[in-house]
């Protein structure tokens, strides 16, 4: 299976930029999310990042805590999110990334959690409440079973801090583009394209840019700016949420192909041809 790593460098070597979309598992069921997952797969996600349901989302906006809380009631636990993936894993060609709070992980155990994620094929892990002084366990544990641990800059990180998370988040580093909580913003603020232009001198590894993308404009804007993938979440959530299932899931297929082809750009091979 293949990792985040070996993804982010085959997209690179052809010149393009990573579509990771978010939805949270269990909202509005488990067996959309798992149809949904097969969408997200045929129709441009390179990566796609699964939010598992989550009493107290510190760092989730309205959207993404209202389908968190919908999940929580309709029964979803962890252990039901893993058994969905285990399912449906195998026939992706997107590596998933699992969205977790710390507590989960430290009621099963590092080593416990990383087993089960590594066995239902699980490839990257983003904990968004476990700070870089803490995660050294979690990373060393990851990389024993394949786990790739991914790191978050903040548009308020310090030089000295930036230069830390870059050294030890694993496949991509992920860049908050927005001080404060995940949601759909109008427009993205120019930090942005600053902090990629400094953290471009420290590190070559992957920069993805979430929080706030909610169109195919911002997409393009923050691939224009460097970025090797954007994320985007509440705009999924919301569109998989609106409707009945059938309705949600056609929304989140022509939404990602937007996405998709707004930060399409032409192949090395072809710009070398054109030459």
């Amino acid at each position: 299976m293949t990792s985040i790593s070996q993804r982010f460098q085959s997209l690179r070597n052809s010149n393009q930029c990573a579509l990771i979309p978010f939805i949270t598992a269990g909202d509005p069921d488990l067996e959309t999310t798992k149809e949904a997952l097969r969408i997200l797969d045929r129709n441009g996600a390179d990566f796609i990042e699964l939010g598992v349901p989550y009493s107290d989302p510190l760092a989730d906006g309205p959207v993404i805590q209202a389908a968190a809380t919908r999940a929580l009631h309709k029964g979803t636990k962890l252990e039901h999110v893993l058994e969905m993936v285990a399912d449906v894993s195998p026939n992706l060609q997107a590596p998933i990334i699992l969205f977790t709070y710390y507590n989960p992980i430290l009621n099963l155990g590092i080593k416990s959690f990383l087993a089960q994620l590594a066995n239902v094929g699980v490839r990257g892990l983003v904990v968004p409440d476990l700070p870089l002084e803490e995660a050294e366990e979690l990373i060393n544990t990851g990389t024993e079973f394949g786990i790739e641990v991914i790191l978050l800059v903040a548009p308020t990180s310090s030089q000295e801090r930036i230069e830390a998370i870059a050294k030890y988040s694993q496949g991509f580093i992920y860049l908050v583009s927005v001080t404060g909580v995940t949601g759909v913003r109008s427009q993205l603020q120019d930090r942005v394209k600053i902090l990629l232009t400094q953290m471009r001198k420290i590190t070559d590894k992957p920069i993805a840019v979430g929080f706030g993308i909610s169109g195919a404009e911002q997409a393009r804007q923050v691939m224009d700016w460097g970025a090797d993938g954007v994320i985007v979440g509440s705009a999924f959530v919301q569109r998989l949420a609106n409707g009945s299932s059938p309705e949600g899931l056609q929304a989140i297929e022509e939404f990602s192909q937007d996405l998709k082809t707004a930060i399409a750009r032409p192949s090395l091979q072809t710009v070398g041809s054109i030459q």
